[in-house]
């Protein structure tokens, strides 16, 4: 193996784009609204925008940087992809499945139209994804849950990995038309633009400690002020269990791995196979993520998920994930033994029980949503839209119904460290059947 000019640079936020140096000031003293969002991603952005559009007074506050959390630290897929596996998807949400297709199906248009209509410079590129087989029996699996998809609506279609221009390792599995991919950077942070030059008023470096729903009115208390408002919007995915009046249960919080390679020459992809530069994930308990960028580099991304122990910080990437992200790559692409890593960057999402998006009330004036679960860059800012809309009288949307909760409950999710290894062990064992 050569070696790289520089040494592999770890980033503790993301490899995409360069932190901004300006932030807005931090809260402080007493401040009054109608509505606070709390949260800065693209989700929170997004609900603070629609409501702001819709006339209401809205504060969003945000604990570092809005866009600079899981929005900015993606693989940058603009996804339908809706929740996990479809035969369970089909089984236990028979009622709600079409319109969880519909939602996800519609949640990539949503985002597609708020690139044009905020003119976002985000690299945005519509080539559709393959959600591919590794081995056989993976494959045959894929084509069954294919089906249903396609049954349900999803614009889709079962294909061969040679007729789609990528590397034999890629067997084939379901391309799906609609979507592609982005700099998630530059995505959040232009959401960001848009938010401080719209009337919202916002909060950074505002972290909330406290939610109270007093009967008349909310209180949000920061470390240094306190907000006062007529309803709150809970967007904190990651950092939703830090406040004691989100739902037990709503989301717990998980850490993604992501590595950026070195430059590679277009005659070495073509060797390679991937002819098409189709991007591609892996249908994996955990995927495993493969896609080029415009700066002549491979993102690869997830693998293995790491829970916090204790809490939630930022922190540089765990060094053996990196190396197992690594032998992924090599084992994928083996005519690309001598391209080099040369970034890794990781970062917090957070993980519902059903790995779907939900939205509810935590009381009767609180509203939560949370729409990661490691493809929520097309969603979170959809359903961001559909509860601002809703807040604002008119009515809830069908799209909003099938992840809407009547009751702020939910099951103990099977996220733990101790599930997230044997997915990672049941995944080699896929690997080495194969």
């Amino acid at each position: 193996m050569k070696t790289l000019t520089s040494p592999m640079q770890y980033y503790p936020s993301t490899g995409w784009v360069d932190r901004p140096t300006h932030l807005e000031a931090p809260l402080q003293g007493e401040h009054y609204c109608d509505i606070a969002v709390v949260g800065g991603g693209v989700g929170g952005m997004l609900t603070a925008l629609r409501l702001a559009e819709n006339g209401r007074d809205v504060t969003l506050l945000e604990s570092d940087l809005c866009g600079w959390g899981a929005s900015a630290r993606n693989a940058g897929y603009l996804s339908s992809t809706v929740g996990s596996d479809p035969h369970i998807l089909a089984k236990y949400y028979a009622g709600r499945f079409h319109g969880l297709v519909r939602f996800a199906d519609s949640a990539v248009h949503f985002t597609e139209d708020l690139i044009d209509h905020h003119s976002i410079d985000c690299d945005y590129e519509q080539t559709g994804i393959l959600a591919s087989a590794v081995t056989p029996s993976q494959l045959e699996a894929v084509k069954a849950g294919a089906q249903i998809l396609i049954d349900a609506g999803i614009d889709s279609e079962i294909v061969d990995g040679r007729d789609m221009g990528v590397p034999d390792a890629f067997l084939g599995g379901i391309y799906t038309r609609i979507g592609g991919i982005m700099n998630p950077g530059k995505f959040a942070l232009g959401l960001r633009d848009a938010v401080l030059a719209s009337a919202i008023t916002t909060f950074e470096q505002s972290r909330v400690l406290d939610v109270k729903d007093t009967g008349g009115s909310v209180t949000l208390d920061t470390s240094s002020g306190r907000v006062h408002a007529n309803q709150v919007v809970l967007t904190n995915n990651a950092h939703a269990k830090e406040l004691s009046i989100t739902p037990r249960w709503l989301s717990t919080p998980v850490q993604v791995t992501a590595i950026e390679t070195e430059q590679v020459a277009p005659n070495l992809l073509d060797a390679a196979g991937w002819t098409s530069r189709t991007p591609m994930v892996t249908r994996h308990i955990v995927m495993e993520s493969y896609r080029t960028t415009p700066r002549g580099t491979i993102v690869i991304t997830t693998r293995k998920l790491q829970m916090p122990r204790g809490k939630i910080t930022d922190r540089q990437p765990d060094q053996a994930i990196v190396a197992d992200l690594i032998r992924a790559f090599r084992t994928r692409f083996p005519t690309l033994h001598d391209v080099q890593p040369a970034k890794a960057w990781a970062g917090w999402i957070g993980m519902t029980p059903s790995v779907l998006p939900v939205a509810g009330y935590a009381s009767p004036r609180v509203i939560y949503n949370s729409a990661c679960n490691g493809h929520g860059l097309a969603q979170a800012p959809y359903l961001g839209s559909l509860v601002a809309d809703y807040i604002c009288g008119q009515g809830m949307h069908d799209h909003l119904k099938a992840v809407w909760r009547a009751k702020p409950k939910f099951a103990p999710g099977l996220v733990n460290p101790q599930t997230l290894k044997l997915a990672w062990l049941a995944d080699r064992l896929t690997d080495r059947r194969g």
